[in-house]
């Protein structure tokens, strides 16, 4: 695991810890038994300079594509406010480009809001790993139990398949 990883994370909660403080303090939309947790910052597969992780907080849960180093939005990030798809393992998801000065740009997709709905801030942490489980699960591909068919001419001819003619 890349050092700035961990860091990157830590400062999207440290930053969200604050705001909750301040901007979220007095919205209504607060659970009190849930807190502010960046869970799973990890590099995207396909784009390594790009982290993915959940971030946790009294008021909403979002999946966050949040870059190993601080940038501005342009090229390669989503504007503020501005909508697009990203591909997320096998799934696709609407993300919202944000930028904060502490932590810069970054994307987010809403998966709770508000949160009502957790007991406890167990509860949403094991869900939001859950969901990054189930995201970064790769579909193993499993032997087909259908027949090859034979190429049009080998079919024409008797010829069977590749497979057959290399087994003969």
């Amino acid at each position: 695991m890349n050092t700035t990883e961990p860091a990157r994370g830590a400062a999207l909660e440290l930053l969200f810890k604050k705001i909750a403080c301040t901007r979220m303090r007095d919205v209504p939309v607060h659970n009190p038994a849930l807190r502010v947790q960046a869970i799973g910052f990890a590099p995207v597969p396909d784009e390594p300079e790009m982290l993915l992780g959940v971030l946790v907080t009294p008021w909403f849960m979002n999946l966050v594509r949040l870059p190993a180093q601080a940038c501005l939005p342009g090229a390669t990030l989503l504007t503020n406010g501005n909508k697009g798809k990203r591909a997320v393992g096998p799934q696709s998801f609407e993300f919202v480009g944000a930028f904060e000065p502490d932590v810069g740009a970054f994307e987010v997709c809403s998966l709770f809001s508000p949160m009502f709905e957790f007991a406890n801030h167990a509860a949403a942490a094991d869900t939001a790993s859950e969901i990054l489980r189930l995201l970064r699960t790769t579909v193993t591909s499993t032997v087909s139990t259908v027949p090859t068919l034979p190429s049009r001419r080998g079919f024409l001819f008797g010829r069977g398949t590749q497979a057959t003619q290399a087994q003969a």
